[in-house]
């Protein structure tokens, strides 16, 4: 890493000078004076203690190194010219920022986004996703919906709902024996081992098989017909209506807690209230446990 770096000015002169092939057409672009890019250029120059252009009376061109650095100056003004424009994102006057897992963002969420954009067309919706809970405070968060969340400094926190585990499996593989079904492993609730304290029921769970850390992807395992597996009975809805899962049990165990945080600045917000009234209304409707 440089200790020192080059004026961001004299960069923008040199790429501009050296794309236009011109002091004077690089000063016009730039609304600056001739003179002042020729000072930009040799500043440039002496710092890296080596010429960029050949000149010629009013003519100039490239040398080796101007040649060079050509070539990284536009690339490094392009990313930071992208980077400048990025960050509009962040000061959107109807953005609502979302953080949730993203099993739920994929397998409850996404299939219902239609209805809450065409019922708030007004909210820019930004959903962020992360494996880890966010930190609130330090974070541009203003709503975080999760089942690995706990209450945090300077937000409002609400549960949800208690969410139920079952076994299950794509239908196709009812077919197979029993002895021959994949065993399919999560973590936390979702590992056989909790089932078999809670609910004692033997359904052809195995020790070993195929293992995930990402309940989104163990889901979507099940309805790819690789085994059985324990799955959320919120998740797995739109799943289990489509006919991708089909449950081996009557019984259901406990599984996570489902909350939300508020940020406390964006408790009020009537784009917040739209969010989370529109997602009870969904839950109502869903029957979600």
């Amino acid at each position: 890493m440089l200790k020192h770096w080059p004026p961001l000015n004299a960069l923008r002169g040199f790429e501009a000078a050296a794309r236009l092939g011109s002091f004077h057409k690089a000063a016009e672009e730039l609304h600056l004076t001739q003179s002042a890019i020729s000072q930009q250029i040799r500043s440039l120059e002496g710092y890296l203690e080596q010429p960029l252009f050949y000149r010629s009376g009013r003519s100039v061109s490239l040398t080796d190194a101007g040649h060079d650095l050509l070539s990284t100056t536009q690339s490094l003004l392009q990313q930071l010219a992208v980077g400048i424009r990025r960050l509009e994102q962040y000061s959107k006057p109807n953005q609502l920022v979302v953080n949730t897992t993203p099993a739920f963002a994929r397998h409850w969420l996404l299939p219902r986004l239609g209805d809450f954009h065409r019922r708030h067309p007004e909210i820019d919706l930004w959903l962020f996703t992360t494996d880890e809970a966010p930190d609130m405070v330090s974070q541009t968060i203003d709503l975080a919906l999760r089942d690995d969340i706990a209450a945090q400094a300077e937000c409002s926190f609400q549960l949800l709902l208690h969410d139920r585990l079952y076994p299950a499996c794509h239908p196709a593989l009812l077919e197979t024996p029993t002895a021959e079904r994949t065993t399919l492993h999560g973590e936390r609730e979702m590992d056989w081992s909790h089932w078999e304290v809670e609910a004692g029921v033997d359904v052809g769970q195995q020790g070993h098989g195929l293992n995930f850390s990402d309940p989104g992807l163990l889901l979507d395992a099940a309805c790819g017909g690789l085994g059985i597996a324990l799955v959320s009975q919120l998740l797995a809805q739109q799943a289990r209506a489509s006919g991708l899962l089909q449950p081996l049990a009557e019984q259901s165990v406990r599984g996570p807690n489902w909350a939300w945080l508020i940020h406390r600045d964006s408790e009020s917000s009537s784009l917040t209230r739209s969010f989370c009234d529109w997602v009870k209304q969904q839950l109502t409707a869903d029957g979600s446990p």
